[in-house]
């Protein structure tokens, strides 16, 4: 009776550990398959945040050139309210240039030539970029500010060679500030080149991609240069008659 005890009992114990050894066996799969689920429930999130968040910078434009443009547009009104100062002048006077402040027409020509030709330079750099032409791009800036510079070295030249000051008189005075305003503008645009071209040494930082920085220095000159052509015509080509 003993050792069929003995034996009844093994075998209960064996059945029992059994089942133990199936429940801890059954919870571990389940704490997996929890723990399995639980990342592949992050990492569908982590994906849809991603979707999402793409989605929503493509459906919004940049507003860095949408500011730009509204400061473009407020430049615009300054510039103007100064040629229509100018034009109310010159309606008003009966000798336009006064005698002694007239303009000379060969050196602003030159320059003339230089800054328009510069837009189709700068244009150059932005078609490069959405190439992937990144040396292409700096070339084609490096060009552009250049010629920027030899525009204001001649228009320096030109205020010191002319002979008459800014309180000369009313046409002296016009031509002056407009022409400087100006200038300053040009300098802007120059320094804004300048920038792009020291952000393009980092690898990546523009690309057919990404380069709205190129975009927004190229509109940027473009606007120098349509405002120095109603200028010219302003201030050189109808004092000719």
């Amino acid at each position: 009776m003993d050792c069929l005890s003995a034996i009844a009992r093994s075998h209960l114990y064996k059945s029992q550990s059994n089942s133990i050894t199936k429940k801890i066996m059954q919870g571990t799969t389940v704490n997996g398959s929890r723990e399995a689920i639980v990342k592949d429930s992050a990492t569908t999130t982590q994906i849809a945040v991603e979707v999402h968040s793409q989605q929503h910078h493509e459906e919004h434009p940049d507003f860095r050139v949408i500011g730009l443009l509204t400061f473009l547009i407020s430049e615009s009104l300054m510039f103007g309210g100064l040629f229509a100062a100018y034009l109310l002048y010159r309606g008003g006077a009966t000798n336009w240039p006064p005698e002694g402040t007239e303009v000379e027409l060969l050196l602003p020509t030159i320059n003339t030539i230089i800054l328009v030709s510069s837009s189709f330079v700068i244009h150059l750099g932005d078609v490069a970029v959405k190439k992937n032409q990144i040396g292409k791009l700096r070339l084609w800036y490096v060009v552009t500010a250049l010629m920027g510079i030899v525009f204001l070295g001649g228009q320096v030249y030109e205020y010191m060679t002319l002979g008459y000051g800014l309180t000369s008189n009313i046409f002296a005075n016009c031509f002056y500030v407009m022409t400087g305003f100006h200038g300053l503008h040009v300098t802007v645009g120059v320094l804004l080149i300048l920038g792009v071209l020291w952000r393009s040494r980092r690898d990546g930082h523009y690309s057919h991609e990404k380069h709205v920085g190129v975009e927004m220095a190229e509109i940027y000159w473009h606007f120098v240069d349509i405002i120095w052509i109603v200028l010219f015509a302003l201030l050189y080509i109808l004092t000719q008659f």
